[in-house]
This record gives C-alpha cells, structure tokens and sequence, in this order.
C-alpha cells in the first residue's frame, strides 16, 4: 500500500489498462528520464540547499581550463562553506550522475548531463536580466536549434505563444482607449522589436525543405504573427491622434487634460487626500468591503505599482504667448501610397503597391490599405480613404522574393467605375 504521494508510483496515475509507454506525449520523457532524475535530484528540497547545490555545480562546470578537481581542491576553493555541509552536497550530485568520481585518480569531474543542465540554466540567467528577455531566449532557443539541425516544433510552438500574448495585451491595450496603457503598450512593442528582428533572420533563413509539416505550419504561423505585431506600430499611432484631437486645452498655455492626469497619477496618497480636503461634504465609505481584505489590496497594489514614485510640484503658471500648433508632415510610406492609389486608372496587385523597401515599410503600407472606405477617420489619412478604390482579397499566399517579403496575401487593387 502506498503511504504518501511521494511512493506513488506512474502507474497509479493512470487510468486502468493504460501503458505509459503507450502514451505518446509522456514517452519522450519517459527516454530522457536519467537528464530529467539529474534536474530533479538538482532542484529537489528548500530553497537554500537548491541555491547551494546550484552553486557549486556551476562553479565546478566554470574552470574550463581544468575541468578536474581534487576534494582538496574543492574545499579551499568553497572554504566558506561547511565542510559537512559540502561533503553533503557533492555526494548528492555524484549520487545522480551530475559529478561523476574517479576513484583511481581521486577527482571530480562534471558530467555530460551536469554540463547539459548549466548550459540551459546559463542562457536563462543571461535572459533573466534583459527587458523582455523570455521572447529573446525563446528566439535563441530556434535559433540555435535551426544552425545545428535540429529545430524543435516545441521551441517554435512556445515562441509563437508568446506573440499570442503580446498580440493579445496589445488588442487589450487599443480596446481600452486609454492613453497611458497605448503609449506602454507603444513602448512595449518597442522593447520586443530587436527580438522580433532576430526571429525574423531565422525565420527567413527556414526553408521547407527539411522540415515536416507541422515544423513548417508553425514557422508561417509565427511570420504571419510577427507582422500583425509590426502593424500594431501604426495601430497605437492612430488610436494616440485621435486621442489627441478629443484632448481638453485647459488654457492657452497648451495644458491637456492627459498631462493633468499624469502629473495627479505621479502624486502621492497624502497629496491627493489634501487636495480632496475641503472639498467633499461627504466621503462614501465601502462598507461591502472587508477592511483587512482591502488593506491588503492596497499594500500590493502599491508595492507593485508604485514602488518609487516622487513627489512633484506642477509650474506656476507664465504668460506666454499663444501658437498655432505646427502641423506635422505625414509619413513619406502615407503619401507615396495615396499618390500612387490616386493615379490609379486599371486594376493592380496589392504586391506592387506594398512591396518596397524594408519589411516594416511594406507592413505599415499593407495596414494602410484597410484604411480606404473609411468615414469616420483623422484627416490626415482622409485623402487616402477618400479614394475611389476597391480593395478585394483572395484566400492564398502570393511569392513574392524581395524587398525582404517572402510572401503576401493575394489581393487585388480596382479603380471605381466613375458615377455618372
């Protein structure tokens, strides 16, 4: 009889008559069961001992040069630990075959598992400390795998997970129409561009050839993916103008009502309970909330979102003089597609009209096209929707080879009949 969920054996956890061997997503664990007992012997226990085991193991795997120690050697080198305490530990990972012990020669030496698992554990720590560094280590992750020949569907499946997310919080951040969260979202899409740029090089270097089906599915997958996140670039542009117009001028200074509530989100509790001081006959008090539970919100809350803020002082008000604000010139990508879309007189491919340049230049030409037709748009983009084209689109992929596109959408550009 087992004792406790630690004697249960594989087969207790599976339904009756069911062979582990034969379950397909558990058998390729099941082969690499000794390099998964090495992780487990490594990471099992508290905290402490995990940090101390991963310690010595990485100092040990570190000496390239002589990649042999002697026990004494060992223990003047970790002379700040307890000697027993050490003695503990490099018997546990000689124990799991992560330091194997010649006995004739008396040394330690790292084994190939325990230089398997440093390695993983290296490029995640490098990672760890850069913004946005998960997408850039699951990026290294394909393209390490797609330089030495052995490109995992698990690798590109996480990486296009992860544009799902971002693709989402993106979506999340233009539907809520707030402009705090689009201009973090806007610097958000900038911080994760240099990885999505390095997952473009490989991705352009795949080829189908080599590669199964569902590898080859899940590389177009990720492509198509990182486009729309590109787009999301003029996206978040769009959506902060026509913020921009409904913005409230407080005075002829230019003082907007966005820069009024980002000085009181940059205030402190106390500031904003003085400023409120006075000025409410009644406060409204919670009642259907528990006080600890809501103590504890707030605690968190301003741990997590307001660890550093400082206090600042808004300008006492100067006279100056009022200016008309100095239009801004719209992008060249706008104008040379209007230009090019208003001299149209026969039907043309969206190729032709998108395709040039760089690869962000053609995504940000290619989000302009959704643009024609619309009504209730800024004018800037009014004389591109104002133009009598059509846009039509065809369910395939159309090759394409250059301009850094390997492929486009199929779809047709059609002039208007003029109405008589």
């Amino acid at each position: 009889m087992n004792t406790g969920q630690g004697d249960l054996a594989l087969g207790d956890f599976l339904a009756p008559g069911v062979v582990a061997e034969d379950i397909p997503p558990l058998f390729p664990l099941l082969a690499a069961r000794p390099l998964i007992g090495a992780l487990i012997a490594l990471f099992r226990g508290g905290d402490e001992e995990v940090l101390v085991r991963l310690m010595v193991l990485r100092e040990v795997g570190l000496r390239a040069d002589a990649p042999e120690w002697t026990p004494r050697e060992l223990e003047a080198y970790f002379a700040f630990l307890n000697e027993t305490k050490l003695g503990t530990v490099l018997a546990r990972l000689r124990e799991h075959g992560l330091l194997l012990w010649d006995a004739e020669r008396r040394v330690y030496q790292l084994s190939a598992e325990g230089r398997m698992v440093l390695s993983a554990l290296s490029s995640l720590l490098a990672f760890n400390a850069e913004q946005d560094g998960e997408l850039g280590f699951l990026a290294a992750q394909v393209a390490a795998g797609a330089a030495v020949g052995k490109l995992s569907p698990e690798a590109l499946a996480h990486l296009l997970a992860r544009l799902g997310e971002l693709e989402e919080a993106f979506a999340q951040a233009v539907a809520s129409g707030s402009e705090f969260r689009l201009r973090a979202a806007q610097s958000r899409l900038e911080s994760v561009q240099q990885w999505m740029d390095k997952a473009n090089e490989v991705m352009r270097s795949l080829s189908a050839d080599g590669l199964d089906d569902d590898t080859w599915r899940l590389a177009q997958q990720i492509g198509q993916r990182q486009s729309r996140l590109l787009r999301m670039a003029s996206v978040f542009q769009r959506e902060l103008a026509a913020i921009a117009r409904q913005q409230v001028h407080l005075s002829q200074g230019g003082l907007s009502t966005s820069e009024l509530a980002a000085w009181l989100k940059a205030q402190s509790l106390d500031a904003l309970a003085g400023f409120a001081t006075g000025q409410l006959a009644l406060t409204p008090e919670s009642t259907f909330v528990l006080p600890d539970v809501m103590l504890d919100n707030t605690e968190e809350f301003l741990a997590r979102e307001q660890p550093n803020r400082r206090i600042s002082a808004m300008p006492a008000p100067a006279e100056i003089e009022y200016t008309r604000d100095v239009p801004l010139e719209p992008p060249p990508q706008l104008v040379e597609l209007t230009r090019l879309l208003a001299g149209l007189v026969e039907p043309a491919s969206v190729t032709d009209a998108v395709v040039g340049g760089s690869f962000g230049a053609a995504s940000y030409r290619l989000s302009l096209l959704a643009l024609l037709g619309e009504t209730s748009i800024g004018p800037e983009l009014a004389p591109l929707a104002d133009l009598p084209v059509t846009l039509e689109w065809a369910d395939s992929l159309e090759a394409v080879g250059r301009g850094e596109v390997a492929r486009i959408s199929t779809g047709r550009l059609h002039p208007k009949e003029p109405q008589a």
